[in-house]
């Protein structure tokens, strides 16, 4: 383990007393807020704090091992014993740096998927409507609820745009990485002559805000206007004026609903939409801020960005975030994200780790 690593554990288990003293003071435990909030930093820290202990314990195992091999009695004890501990402190030593690396906040939280039609007319649409299949088809496969809040549909029955939200357990720790341009090429279903079209979506991933947490929105700085909703949905949802559009003054931003029979419904869903487009801006010009010298592995959350191309006559996915190659688009246009998934989530904790072996987070 680095040297700055063992800076890090050192500094956490002088934070382990200190925090072993703030719980025994009366006047913590007095203030449930407080007491809580430190109690679960203290179950946290023992824990690290608890295998790091274990670490160097079984460094001090392996030293003593090796020098027993020096004795022809021993040799054979101590080779097991050796063997035994750096097995085990390769693992321990994996779980300690991903267990320093910081958490996204955002990560346990629902999301909002935008996916919009970019270059290439009818054809962009149809592959729009494509991924919104994708994104469903992987949202049942992790038991997530999936929501359809607004959707415009093109002429052949794909998506110009469609938002879909996500429901579950840590939505956007798993979708966070989809934010950014998707590039098709493919044989399109109006070419009758059989060449290869190369067409292009983009899809944002925005956390779900809490209600605590919720941008406030001002009612003087809203528009709210009611029209009949398009497409599907039956007879009464097209004779009432139920969908509504709601566009924030000073920022341009615009959310819609037409989901739902109710006006008042649809108007709770636009907000909350609303809400989390406001708290993605947000959150991206800080991160623009904090992060202007250096390009992020997963990207800078551009999302002009072109992260990944899907060839369908090669069958080929490829990420060019990580030049991840996977010849299975078939499974992974029917939801099968795993693997590219947990790529892309591995790239982001070498990248914090290298980071943080440097100095570079806190």
């Amino acid at each position: 383990m680095k040297a700055s690593l063992r800076q890090q554990f050192d500094r956490l288990a002088f934070r382990l007393q200190e925090l072993d003293a703030a719980l025994a003071d009366p006047g913590v435990a007095s203030d449930m807020t407080r007491f809580r909030g430190l109690s679960r930093e203290h179950a946290e820290v023992e824990g690290l704090v608890s295998r790091y202990r274990r670490y160097v314990q079984r460094e001090g195992d392996l030293a003593s091992a090796r020098e027993l091999l020096e004795d022809p009695d021993m040799a054979d004890m101590a080779r097991d014993e050796i063997a035994s501990a750096e097995e085990e402190l390769a693992r321990l030593d994996g779980e300690l740096q991903l267990a320093l690396l910081p958490k996204d906040p955002d990560d346990e939280r629902n999301a909002f998927v935008e996916i919009r039609a970019g270059t290439g007319g009818d054809e962009s649409a149809l592959f729009a409507a494509d991924l919104a299949r994708m994104y469903t088809r992987y949202a049942e496969r992790q038991g997530w609820r999936c929501e359809v809040m607004s959707e415009s549909v093109s002429d052949l029955g794909g998506y110009k745009e469609v938002v879909l939200r996500f429901e579950g357990d840590a939505v956007y720790s798993r979708m966070k990485f989809e934010s950014g341009g998707h590039r098709v090429q493919r044989v399109p279903a109006t070419e009758t002559q059989g060449r290869i079209h190369t067409s292009a979506c983009t899809v944002a991933v925005l956390p779900e805000p809490d209600e605590a947490e919720e941008v406030q929105l001002n009612p003087a700085e809203l528009r709210i206007d009611t029209f009949r909703a398009s497409g599907a949905g039956g007879q009464h949802i097209n004779k009432t004026d139920s969908a509504v559009r709601i566009t924030h003054l000073p920022t341009g931003l615009v959310a819609e609903c037409q989901d739902d029979r109710s006006q008042h419904r649809n108007k709770a869903k636009a907000m909350a939409v609303l809400a989390a487009r406001l708290r993605d801006k947000e959150r991206l010009e800080r991160q623009a801020r904090e992060a202007a010298t250096r390009k992020s592995l997963i990207g800078s959350g551009d999302r002009s960005d072109r992260i990944r191309t899907y060839n369908f006559p090669q069958g080929r996915l490829t990420d060019h975030r990580i030049n991840l190659t996977l010849y299975k688009l078939g499974n992974i246009m029917e939801g099968d994200l795993d693997e590219v998934t947990a790529a892309l989530q591995a790239a982001r904790a070498a990248e914090q780790l290298a980071e943080l072996e440097t100095g570079g987070l806190a």
